[in-house]
């Protein structure tokens, strides 16, 4: 899958966009395995939160995931033709009204591991058409291939914090 061109999505997902590296199949393939590792490792700092006001760890791993659902549910749409304008999501409510402080690390690693499986399946099913297609939400033009390297810069990013800021 070629890397998508600024065009193909607004501004700021560059900061996003940018931190994928490599092969985009071959990066998501190693999140699914490393960042359950990296994870699994933190079990004893699960609730932690660096700042007053911030995320814990937890809730961090929640939204990565509740983002990558959301990112996977935009490529499916626009890939599938629908033409509707997809809402944005407000994160912070999101992580406030779900319960991730309830439940362990390992199960949010387990979560995430079955949906990066299940999205790498319709990632790879995709051909260039599709990938090329264009979709807006949040109120921009997005296609399916940025959302692609979205997600796995998404996933790099709040990687990134957690050992700057969390360890």
């Amino acid at each position: 899958m070629n890397r998508p061109q600024i065009n193909e999505y607004p501004k700021w997902a560059d900061v996003y966009i940018s931190l994928v590296k490599e092969d985009i199949i071959i990066t998501l393939e190693k999140q699914a395995k490393d960042f359950v590792n990296f994870i699994n490792s933190l079990t004893d700092k699960g609730d932690y939160a660096y700042a007053e006001g911030k995320w814990t760890i937890k809730q961090l791993v929640g939204h990565i995931i509740d983002t990558e659902r959301i990112l996977a549910y935009r490529m499916l749409c626009f890939v599938r033709g629908d033409k509707n304008a997809l809402p944005g999501f407000d994160e912070d409510a999101y992580v406030s009204n779900a319960h991730f402080q309830d439940r362990s690390l390992f199960s949010l690693g387990e979560e995430f591991a079955a949906m990066r499986t299940a999205n790498l399946y319709l990632i790879k099913s995709l051909n260039e058409e599709e990938l090329n297609r264009t979709g807006i939400a949040n109120g921009v033009p997005i296609t399916p291939r940025a959302l692609v390297y979205f997600i796995a810069g998404h996933l790099i990013h709040h990687k990134n914090i957690i050992e700057e800021r969390y360890l």
